[in-house]
């Protein structure tokens, strides 16, 4: 089959792309602008991606076209598929009848902590061996893309409360054909296509309803609109999750009626989280993950009680849910310049922003917290939210307020205010501005952060390029790397004979971070996580720019994103180098023999072995 995918930039439109490639069926798509991640993983697919829309996009004469929900009835591809008499689709249509018709779809549902639910709970049953395929709107660090097409029978599907397609009105989860689901909460939300909260219950009641009597519900018992649409309309099994807030033992059943409860949460110097799980009042394991919030470890518990309910070993359970890294643009840090951490997040509800900052206080102990935030989705851009705003961002300890985008689209007198924000967050004692462009944010940001300060960016948009262009102004940032990058990663390890390993430019875009300052890249670090353990490879900086501390630099940053992602143990080989990593960053000696396991079986090692390199350690 051939198909055509209208605004196929979209992350879940570029997944479902990667779905239907993977099928074996030929892809082409269109959209008026693709930024990475989505770009990147279509160039890498060789799905070809026309630029703008056009009539003549569809001159190569698919089977189906695919409309993405930001199309209306008059859009220019719309009118000639119906000219053409081509079949018009809904992206959750094509995805419930391709792919979920015969397997098993564990479906995450609710308007907060879907993308990190769902994403965790995919890497459980991939680390369990059961091959599963899954659909997220989001892109799990861990395997780099958003969507898999596996041969077991579990799918791991995100479902998104959004309407379909100007032809399809009714939310994307109503196709998804649930037999496990998971409901994270229900807020007022979308308000561009729910006129009401009694609108958004009425779209998760019929999805509840579509949950067969043999199947499973698992329902954060802090929504209290989530429990009541569970306990009116689930024919199925429903079973409360959620987390004790307080420190201590609580012994015996939850008094809530939580049937799976976190208790005992601890936030380590490690940056991990840990938590003691409860069933039915009874201690199931003990678990570590790098998720922070409260929020978050509410979303771990409901993966981890999916993931018993499909009876995954506990040993598996509780080393993949350690391991987990998350989310792209979720807490994604996007670099470090000048001792200032540049992070990236999606929260655009007011909820989802003060569980995020939350978290970020609790990681980040003793760290100034500066928000910068773009007023982008449909309900952000409109005043429903404007107070909430206010005191979800209050949780910063400065914040930085951008345009609001395209405000075309909405009627003025339904319009977010963002200077009211500014203004009623610097009234309230929160160091607050606000800007109507980006180099105006990145000029204010640079005068008034020092080192040591986290920035997260908030929006669910590519805001100008804001996280390059901070880091560019800041000075001497430390990035990842892009598949772009690739050559000239090779080219510099050659030069400087690091050339070992056999990299593929997807290895180096997982592995790589890159130094670029006012000269243009400048040098490179390898950082190879693997669990608890990580591995620094690659160190190199140019012939003509070294003696000014890039190498350490380089280094240092290794060694703050390897504690970032949780590692306990960071390891290297170096034939030249063990006196620069043993004064400057504490790395010591140690026998090649006391290496773990999944680090010495690494290409990375083995690669260096003949070469009888010094094997050295730091404990993080």
């Amino acid at each position: 089959m051939k198909y055509h995918l209208i605004a196929i930039g979209g992350t879940g439109m570029g997944a479902l792309a990667g779905l239907l490639r993977g099928a074996g069926h030929e892809v082409r798509g269109s959209d008026v602008a693709v930024y990475p991640p989505m770009s990147s993983q279509l160039s890498a697919l060789e799905i070809p991606v026309y630029e703008g829309y056009s009539p003549d996009n569809l001159a190569w004469d698919p089977d189906v076209v695919v409309v993405g929900n930001v199309c209306t009835k008059e859009h220019p591809e719309v009118v000639e598929a119906q000219r053409r008499e081509l079949a018009l689709h809904s992206l959750p249509s094509v995805l419930g009848d391709a792919f979920l018709e015969g397997r098993t779809p564990l479906v995450i549902a609710g308007t907060h902590g879907k993308t990190t639910t769902s994403a965790l709970l995919a890497h459980l049953v991939m680390q369990a061996g059961r091959d599963p395929s899954f659909f997220i709107g989001g892109v799990p660090v861990d395997y780099g893309k958003g969507w898999r097409l596996g041969s077991g029978p579990d799918f791991v599907v995100e479902g998104d409360e959004y309407d379909s397609a100007f032809f399809d009105k009714k939310s994307k989860f109503l196709h998804y054909r649930p037999q496990v689901a998971v409901l994270t909460s229900v807020e007022l939300d979308h308000v561009d296509i729910f006129s009401s909260i009694e609108a958004v219950r009425a779209a998760f009641r019929e999805f509840v309803r579509l949950i067969p009597e043999e199947g499973r519900l698992f329902v954060a018992s802090d929504s209290a609109e989530a429990m009541a649409i569970a306990r009116s309309e689930a024919r199925c099994s429903v079973e409360p999750y959620g987390v004790v807030r307080d420190r201590g033992n609580h012994a015996g059943a939850s008094e809530d009626g939580r049937r799976w409860e976190a208790r005992d949460v601890q936030y380590l110097k490690s940056g991990r989280v840990r938590f003691e799980l409860y069933r039915d009042g009874d201690h199931v394991d003990t678990y570590e993950t790098l998720l922070t919030g409260a929020h978050n470890v509410g979303n771990a518990v409901a993966a981890l009680a999916v993931a018993h309910g499909l009876e995954i070993p506990p040993e598996i359970i509780r080393h993949a849910t350690a391991a987990f890294a998350g989310v792209k643009r979720r807490q994604e840090i996007r670099g470090l310049a000048q001792g200032v951490t540049v992070l990236d997040d999606y929260a655009h509800h007011p909820s989802a922003v003060s569980s995020t900052l939350q978290g970020l206080r609790r990681r980040f102990d003793g760290r100034r917290i500066v928000a910068i935030y773009e007023p982008r989705s449909a309900t952000s851009r409109r005043k429903t939210f404007q107070r909430e705003f206010a005191e979800a961002f209050a949780h910063a300890d400065a914040v930085v307020v951008g345009p609001l985008y395209d405000p075309s689209k909405i009627a003025k007198e339904e319009r977010f205010d963002p200077g009211k924000l500014a203004l009623d967050l610097h009234q309230g004692g929160t160091p607050a501005s606000h800007h109507e462009s980006v180099s105006d944010i990145v000029g204010h940001t640079c005068e008034m952060v020092r080192p040591g300060d986290v920035v997260v960016i908030f929006s669910s948009g590519h805001f100008g390029g804001i996280h390059d262009a901070l880091l560019a102004a800041l000075g001497d940032a430390v990035m990842p790397a892009r598949r772009e990058d690739a050559e000239r990663v090779r080219h510099l390890l050659g030069d400087v004979g690091l050339d070992h390993l056999d990299m593929s430019a997807e290895e180096i875009f997982g592995d790589f971070w890159i130094l670029a300052n006012e000269e243009g890249f400048t040098g490179c670090v390898g950082l190879r996580v693997l669990g608890e353990d990580a591995v620094l490879h690659s160190l190199a900086v140019k012939r003509e720019a070294r003696g000014v501390g890039y190498g350490w630099m380089l280094a240092d940053t290794a060694i703050s994103l390897a504690r970032y992602r949780g590692a306990r143990r960071l390891y290297l080989l170096t034939e030249t180098a063990s006196d620069f990593f043993a004064e400057k960053h504490g790395f010591r000696e140690v026998d090649l023999s006391t290496v773990t396991m999944n680090v010495a079986d690494s290409e990375i090692f083995q690669s260096l072995r003949q070469r009888s390199p010094v094997a050295m350690r730091l404990d993080l």
